[in-house]
Parts: structure tokens; C-alpha cells; sequence
């Protein structure tokens, strides 16, 4: 379903619309189903679209991948209206997709998404301020060890919603300025988040209180005063976390809250991910950008949009040795990586 057009606009001014549509389009995230077979996107339109993704056809270079594969399997399969405005994040369980909004979550059922004229399971607002505070949420966070999901954004803080009974445990305040980012230290029941005031700060969800605060800016290493403060992206592995957005992307470590490898990549990073050996990152400029922990670069993939803004790695291939990363952000394409070394092509919404 596309965004309302009233009925009496001609055919020809209707397709005229949803080329600007198009043209105009950021996809602010995205996120794979449990099997590894759907890919949901989401957009500025508030649309989110489930794209069928033929991991197996992906490896074996069958007709998915094939110069002529038809445009059509590469449109979704479904496209739905979720929010009002912009799908700013989306997170999955085994059985539900939860999408983020400006001021809302919503719950969708996978076994229920594909079906035309999907409705959410259910919508919640975390307990804000005053009733005229609608601000947007741009991180949600899964905690499996306590069936939780985190919401993080512009009332900056970090509230905590219990999936079982749907009600909201916690807000957690700390950051003075709207939040960008958040990470899960798998091992400790501990939550990373980053912020527009510069900082990173490290929850302990037991204590439900912040143990630790690195102001990025202020090392000297990491800051570019050019760019800003800004904190938009973070990653974390066991004592080890990654950032980037006004500063430079940096690897700490965060025991001893020490930069320990500066990358030199001059343009902002709005995601960045761990894997493997490896450090993947996207932002301003149309690559992918793969890093190996000494700060060297080993590989920029180029795609198709001019910015990209979400990466997804597809955590359930048919074939172990099948890796399918999708990357998306300035444009109405998802481009699709196999073996993480070329865009083999892109999906469209």
C-alpha cells in the first residue's frame, strides 16, 4: 500500500507521485526474519516493505542474482503503512517484527505480515514528560536474557519495555541531548548507548543505573570540532566497543576507557557493525567500508545509494558459507552484498 493519494488523481499523475516518491525516499533501517528468507525495510514515508530474499539463489548465482533476473523479484512483496511519519528502527524475534516511530512502538506477527492489509498486533508510548511530547525513537534494543526491548531517542532517555505484560519498567536518564544508538553487552546484562551530547554511556541493567561515561569529544585523537560531537553509531564484542559520528570511528576498550585504533575514514559513520575479524561500517559516501582491527582498510564495496544509513547482516543463511549483508539509507534501493566482496544487485521499493 502506498501513501494515501486521493482517488480521483489521474493514473498518469499517480505514477508521476510515487516516482517522486521514490526519488525522495531515505530507508532509515531494516531487519531480516527469523528464517532468513524476508527482509523487512522501512522508510520516510512511514512504509515498511517485505522483500522475499533468495539467500540460497544469492550463493549459487541462480536467478535472483543473474543479470536477467526480472525487476519485478526484486520489488516487495507486500508494502504496508506502519507509522505516520519514518520508520526510524526495527528490531525481530521468532515471532514478531517491532518498528519504531515518532513516539510509538508497534508489534507485527510474522506469521501475519505477508498477508494484504496487515494490522499491528499492538502500539505502545513510553511514559513521556508531558502529553505534547512526541519525539521520535531511534534505537530499539532486544534483551533476551530478561524478554525485554529497549527505546531509545529524542526524550533522551532509555526506556524498558517488558514483552511479556507490554508495560514500561524503567527510563533511564543520563544523556542531555537525544540518543542515536544502542548496543547490548551479550555477557553482562549491560546496554550501551550513544548520543548527540557526545557521549557513550554503559548501563547495568541490574542496577538500572550508568557506570560509565566516555566523552568521545574530548580525546584528542578522535575529535574532528568540524563535524561535531555527535555520537550515531556504536558496536560492542565482549570488552570491546566501536564508534563513530562527529568523531572520528574509534576502537576502545572499555575497561580502561582507552581509544585503541582511530580509522581513517574522514567521512561521518552512522553504522557500524562487528564481524568476524572484521569491522564493517557505512555513512556519508556510497561504500561499504570493511576494516581489520588495526585501523587498516581492507575493502570498500561501492553500492548504489549516495548515503547509506543501515546495515543488516543475514544471521540465517541456507549455507554456512553464504554471508548476505544488505546496506540502505539515501535512496529507495537496498543493496544486496554476497560473500560481503560485491553488490550483486538491489532491491526496490
Amino acid at each position: 500500500m502506498e501513501r494515501a493519494v486521493p482517488p480521483t488523481v489521474p493514473l498518469g499523475q499517480m505514477e508521476v507521485f510515487q516516482a517522486l516518491q521514490r526519488l525522495h525516499m531515505t530507508i532509515f533501517s531494516q531487519c531480516f526474519s527469523p528464517c532468513g528468507k524476508f527482509l523487512a525495510a522501512g522508510n520516510n514515508y512511514g512504509q515498511i516493505a517485505i522483500f522475499r530474499h533468495s539467500l540460497p539463489s544469492a550463493c549459487s548465482l541462480s536467478a535472483a542474482l543473474s543479470s536477467e533476473a526480472k525487476e519485478e523479484s526484486k520489488k516487495p512483496i507486500v508494502t504496508f503503512q506502519a507509522h505516520d511519519g519514518p520508520v526510524y528502527s526495527m528490531v525481530s524475534t521468532d515471532r514478531h517484527l517491532f518498528s519504531a516511530g515518532d513516539g510509538e512502538v508497534k508489534a507485527w506477527l510474522w506469521a501475519e505480515i505477508l498477508k494484504k492489509g496487515c494490522k499491528e498486533l499492538w502500539c505502545r508510548q513510553p511514559p513521556y514528560r508531558t502529553s505534547l511530547e512526541v519525539p521520535e525513537i531511534n534505537a530499539l534494543l532486544l534483551v533476551p536474557k530478561e524478554n525485554s526491548l529497549i527505546l531509545a531517542g529524542g526524550d533522551c532517555q532509555l526506556h524498558t519495555m517488558d514483552l511479556e505484560t507490554g508495560t514500561f519498567t524503567r527510563a533511564l536518564r543520563g544523556h542531555t541531548d537525544y540518543i542515536h544508538c544502542l548496543a547490548l553487552r551479550d555477557r553482562n546484562p549491560e546496554v550501551l548507548s550513544g548520543g548527540e551530547d557526545g557521549t557513550v554511556r554503559l548501563w547495568d541493567l541490574r542496577m538500572a543505573k550508568e557506570v560509565q561515561t566516555i566523552e568521545v569529544y574530548k580525546h584528542e585523537e578522535c575529535s574532528r570540532p568540524h563535524n561535531g560531537r555527535w555520537i550515531g553509531c556504536l558496536a560492542t564484542d565482549s570488552d570491546w566497543m566501536v564508534c563513530g559520528g562527529g568523531p572520528a570511528l574509534t576502537l576502545w576498550h572499555l575497561r580502561s576507557s582507552t581509544p585503541t585504533t582511530i580509522f581513517p575514514m574522514w567521512a561521518p559513520q552512522k553504522h557500524v557493525t562487528f564481524y568476524q575479524d572484521l569491522i564493517l561500517s557505512a555513512g556519508q559516501g556510497p561504500c561499504v567500508n570493511q576494516w581489520q582491527l588495526s585501523g587498516e582498510l581492507k575493502a570498500q564495496v561501492p553500492g548504489s545509494s549516495p548515503g547509506l544509513l543501515s546495515l543488516s547482516l543475514n544471521q540465517q543463511p541456507a549455507a554456512p558459507e553464504c554471508k548476505v549483508l544488505t546496506a540502505a539509507g539515501n535512496s529507495c534501493r537496498v543493496d544486496v552484498f554476497t560473500n560481503l566482496g560485491y553488490r550483486a544487485f538491489s532491491l526496490s521499493f
